[in-house]
């Protein structure tokens, strides 16, 4: 049985969520306050995350980094807050979602099995593989060799785009904007602007997309930046 945390300080809210969830026969756990609610998902093991972002003692924001940075779980926003940089900040600390209040909940579960689905072929993709090979899906991008196979058919990409597409596959379901990325590969104080950030995504989907215009790999967020999909 999938185990699911929620930490939502209105118990109303708290309530309506786990009633749904359990509905569809999920396990789970519910957390008032910020501190505990990230005290739980650190330490227990649990499927899902989702979270508030108006929170007693630490905010929704701050559990999302903290949780990114040492889990892969999927992690989603459900929030009141409505503005738009709410949203990038979210994307940016590593949600894989944002569900703005009011909300459906039948919708919050789908959303919450789509994500659990794709964290689950990510880690069966990743079984038997060699550590310096990551697979995803149909992608296989060894790292030793510098070689990346699409569908088993081996794709050539130039040494910067093999390293835009390594940086982002190992930070899957991260927002990075095009100043992060060009700071992350080319570093600010090499010659270029963030225009070629552009021109190298283009250039990768082109080699590894089914459907360059539709990418199932690197998705535009749009007003925030790129995001690699599991």
């Amino acid at each position: 049985m999938k185990r699911i945390l929620i930490i939502e300080d209105d118990p109303y809210i708290a309530e309506l969520q786990k009633d749904y969830f359990a509905l569809h026969e999920f396990d789970v756990t519910l957390s008032f306050d910020g501190k505990d609610g990230l005290q739980r998902a650190l330490h227990e093991q649990y499927d899902l995350v989702i979270v508030d972002l108006q929170l007693p003692n630490v905010d929704g924001f701050e559990i999302c980094r903290r949780i990114r940075d040492e889990l892969e779980v999927p992690i989603l926003i459900v929030s009141a807050k409505k503005e738009e940089l709410d949203k990038i900040r979210g994307f940016g600390l590593g949600a894989d979602d944002f569900v703005t209040k009011p909300f459906s909940p039948n919708e919050l579960v789908a959303r919450a099995k789509a994500h659990m689905a794709r964290y689950d072929r990510f880690k069966l993709g990743t079984k038997s593989i060699p550590s310096d090979t990551l697979h995803i899906r149909e992608l296989s991008i060894n790292q030793s060799s510098h070689r990346v196979y699409v569908h088993d058919k081996e794709v050539f990409l130039t040494a910067k785009e093999f390293e835009v597409l390594v940086f982002m596959a190992k930070h899957p379901n991260r927002v990075f904007s095009k100043d992060q990325l060009f700071e992350k590969i080319w570093g600010f104080d090499s010659n270029g602007d963030i225009a070629t950030v552009t021109v190298h995504i283009s250039r990768i989907r082109e080699k590894i997309e089914a459907d360059p215009a539709n990418p199932q790999f690197i998705e535009t967020v749009w007003g925030a930046g790129y995001r690699f999909t599991i």
